[in-house]
């Protein structure tokens, strides 16, 4: 059984949530995965402006953020996988939107599976074959939940 909380940390209502919480399911099928828990969660750009600055070094805000609990070597095992969280800039996932001319539910799904990739330790800034893989799954699991462009 699969634990995935979505929490809206802005003052805007955001309608897409639930299409969300559908294509992170799509993407935990696809990836054949049971038994997992993280959080989802979306801020505005200056809560994940602190976060880049302070986690990663980079001193602008940004579109997605993943930490992932099984990159720390103090990771305890338990029944189920704990991932981590995944953070959603939803004014970023706007920006993207529109100048990407496609909806917010698209770009805000795309985040989301790009998060969760993430998570399972996808790495697309490692090779440009990591790069590949990774954008090919995020394609496939996209075609999959039919959330096209």
């Amino acid at each position: 059984m699969n634990k995935i909380e979505i929490f809206n940390e802005t003052n805007r209502e955001i309608k897409e949530l639930d299409e969300v919480r559908r294509v992170i399911d799509v993407a935990i099928k696809h990836q054949k995965l049971d038994n997992l828990e993280f959080n989802i969660i979306i801020v505005d750009n200056e809560y994940i402006h602190n976060l880049n600055r302070e986690y990663r070094g980079i001193d602008r805000p940004t579109d997605v953020i993943s930490f992932a609990l099984e990159d720390n070597k103090d990771f305890v095992e338990v029944d189920h996988r704990i991932l981590g969280d995944i953070y959603i800039s939803v004014d970023k996932a706007l920006e993207q939107a529109e100048s990407y001319g496609h909806s917010f539910k698209r770009e805000i799904c795309f985040l989301a599976v790009h998060g969760f990739l993430h998570l399972l330790g996808y790495d697309h800034t490692l090779s440009k074959e990591d790069e590949k893989i990774m954008f090919d799954l995020q394609d496939e699991i996209m075609l999959e939940a039919n959330i096209l462009r």
